[in-house]
């Protein structure tokens, strides 16, 4: 596909990202790299699913069994 520059830009097509709701647009060395990015950030699914132990205080004293202080 061959696209004019025009002073407002490039126009990509809509149907080249289905499902895509965000990109990130990069420039490279040899060209510009759009990238699709994941609809939710991975970081907020930390703790959703949480590991089951015996202790009990683990949040609250985590550096005393990371270091077993």
């Amino acid at each position: 596909m061959q696209a004019k520059v025009t002073t407002r830009g490039v126009f990509i097509p809509k149907t080249y990202f289905p499902g895509v709701k965000t990109v990130e647009i990069r420039q490279a060395k040899n060209g510009i790299l759009v990238v699709p990015l994941p609809t939710e950030d991975p970081i907020l699914q930390l703790g959703k699913n949480p590991v089951e132990d015996v202790i009990t205080d683990a949040a609250a004293n985590h550096d005393r069994y990371l270091y077993r202080q």
